[in-house]
């Protein structure tokens, strides 16, 4: 049965963390962040994101502007850029080592051990995407509640919400963490399957030496 499940558990794996990945690289990139909604105007959403603001109206549609420099930008979003390329640099090339890693992949059939560390490598490599990918967004939250909640800020000020970038980033990093840890129990299943082959066989080898000392005469 550990066999059967182990490509399995593979795919599974494999698949779950490009979803994590491909999900990684839209928050990177959308630029819902951050929500902001003017009771003034109700008309106008503002929406601000890693790279640019936008501002949705809902007879001209979005128009957005690229933040001028990179050093003007408040600390969690500047460190959330650097966080989520590395984020997507570690998760892709964990994709590659993993897929190299496949038992269904006939390229190293008979490079076993070589195979189970790309395996490994590849699901480190998800799970450092992973936690890369959870940590700027947690943080953006963070800072958006703080500033929510702020009382020195007075109320007639519009205050910034979660956008849906934020639970996009969260889902990524957990499709990641687990697509690694699929890939990882897959490795651990392996190691003790030889050994318990092994038993079998032994075991299989004694009981047919004592039906041949039972039949000679």
């Amino acid at each position: 049965m550990a066999l059967v499940y182990q490509p399995v558990m593979q795919l599974s794996g494999i698949l779950v963390s490009l979803l994590g990945w491909v999900l990684s690289c839209l928050t990177t990139y959308l630029p819902q962040w951050k929500n902001l909604n003017l009771e003034l105007n109700e008309l106008e959403i503002w929406t601000m994101g890693l790279w640019q603001a936008c501002v949705v109206q809902e007879e001209g549609g979005m128009q957005c502007k690229d933040f001028d420099s990179f050093l003007a930008l408040p600390p969690e979003l500047r460190i959330s850029r650097i966080l989520m390329f590395f984020s997507n640099g570690s998760g892709l090339l964990g994709l590659l080592l993993s897929g190299f890693g496949l038992d269904c992949l006939k390229i190293g059939e008979r490079q076993q051990e070589q195979k189970k560390r790309l395996l490994l490598f590849g699901g480190m490599l998800f799970w450092i995407s992973g936690i890369t990918a959870i940590v700027p967004v947690s943080w953006v939250a963070h800072s958006t509640v703080q500033e929510f909640w702020d009382e020195n800020i007075p109320d007639i000020v519009p205050r910034w919400d979660f956008g849906e970038a934020l639970f996009v980033g969260w889902l990524a990093g957990f499709c990641l963490i687990l697509g690694g840890s699929l890939l990882n129990c897959t490795i651990c299943s392996a190691e003790g399957h030889p050994s318990s082959v092994h038993y079998a066989v032994a075991e299989q080898q004694d009981q047919c030496q004592r039906l041949e000392t039972e039949t000679r005469p």
